[in-house]
């Protein structure tokens, strides 16, 4: 059988370095927490045939390409029911694991926050993700406050989850070479359970206060209708980069009385 074309509007570009795949796995901290691992979007193969030589973890491999699922199945026949075609964005969690479940994967650029997005929907399941983006997506990830990169994704993965940016991989290694430098991110599931404020105000309060990042809050968060105490809290003539997940969770919890 050929092999997989790369399709751009798939945003595919598969890595052909063999030790930086190995770099990638082995950059998985271990198995202690989970035991099954979905590696989205295999492509050719070059991380699936090194965790399937390894056989430690319980896999799962999924891709909403049919030429690079039927091309993985010929080339690992003994797995070929571990091969899924389906979109991790829209599949239904539960059908495939009711247990903890790590993430790896080479991901496609132009899906890689929402990717993400959906991670911390099922942040208590997912102890650890690894996973290979575009450069600028992975440094605002891994941000600090303070940083003009530090954004939506930084607080709210922040919020559950420690970053670490890995290293950064370059262009001549993929095929075909994206137009951009890729990184390689570790998250690793933090301690916290759940959040010490009301979530789903929290996640509208970062994000209102990041749409509008050149603002104070007090103008950013207008839409909240700020009490006049409120409206005088120090918090509120900071910009949304200037503040801290526990700074946010404060905020949220000063907002609260407003929204109830």
């Amino acid at each position: 059988m050929k092999g997989v074309r790369a399709k751009k509007h798939l945003g595919q570009h598969f890595l052909k370095d063999q030790n930086i795949a190995n770099k990638i796995v082995e950059s998985l901290s271990g198995h202690q927490s989970y035991n099954k691992l979905l590696e989205i979007g295999p492509g050719t193969g070059v991380l699936s045939d090194i965790l399937i030589q390894q056989n430690i973890y319980d896999l799962l491999f999924m891709d909403v390409d049919q030429e690079s699922i039927d091309y993985l199945k010929d080339q690992h026949p003994d797995y070929s029911d571990q091969f899924i075609l389906e979109d991790f964005l829209r599949m239904d969690v539960s059908k495939y694991f009711n247990e903890p479940f790590g993430i790896i994967g080479n991901f496609p650029y132009n899906i890689s926050s929402q990717i993400f997005f959906k991670v911390l929907e099922y942040r208590n399941q997912i102890p650890e993700v690894v996973g290979m983006i575009q450069k600028e997506v992975g440094e605002r990830i891994a941000s600090k406050e303070g940083n003009k990169t530090y954004g939506i994704l930084s607080v709210l993965i922040q919020a559950f989850y420690d970053v670490e940016y890995l290293f950064s991989v370059p262009p001549n290694v993929f095929n075909p070479p994206p137009k951009v430098t890729s990184a390689v991110l570790r998250l690793k599931r933090n301690e916290t359970e759940t959040l010490d404020c009301d979530e789903k105000l929290f996640f509208r309060v970062v994000k209102q206060g990041f749409n509008n990042r050149r603002k104070t809050l007090r103008n950013a968060l207008k839409s909240f209708d700020l009490t006049t105490e409120q409206k005088s809290l120090d918090l509120l003539d900071k910009r949304a980069e200037q503040l801290t997940v526990n700074d946010f969770v404060e905020l949220t919890n000063l907002l609260a009385d407003g929204e109830s």
